[in-house]
């Protein structure tokens, strides 16, 4: 790397350097912080800290499938196992997820519940 160095009484007070060499250390740096933030994103799923959505969960809320039909099918739940375990007829959780009736708030509950996820990921 070509420096030029700039001296103040006797010290150095300025390092010159080529902007292609500038421009470098900038991506290096930039590259450095992304990496830096990525480990944190990590930590915090490890930890519990941060949310996450299995790409198939998405991709089928995406297209239209109701978030409660998305991760009862992600988690390989047939209805009328959870209809059963969230005390609740296969019927009404049928209306559920084709957006012909809303969920009080206690049956989001336990459909969560069984579904093994939070309330959060169903809003």
């Amino acid at each position: 790397m070509n420096v030029q160095i700039i001296e103040k009484n006797g010290k150095p007070e300025w390092a010159v350097i080529p902007f292609s060499e500038y421009t470098k250390l900038q991506k290096m740096l930039e590259d450095t912080e992304d990496i830096k933030d990525l480990e944190e994103h990590i930590k915090a799923i490890q930890e519990g800290r941060e949310i996450t959505v299995p790409g198939e969960v998405t991709f089928a809320i995406l297209d239209g499938t109701s978030p409660i039909r998305a991760w009862r099918e992600y988690k390989q739940i047939k209805m009328s196992e959870l209809a059963k375990k969230a005390d609740i007829s296969p019927a009404y959780l049928s209306q559920i997820e084709n957006g012909k009736r809303n969920p009080t708030i206690d049956t989001m509950k336990a459909i969560t519940k069984v579904l093994g996820i939070d309330i959060e990921m169903l809003l």
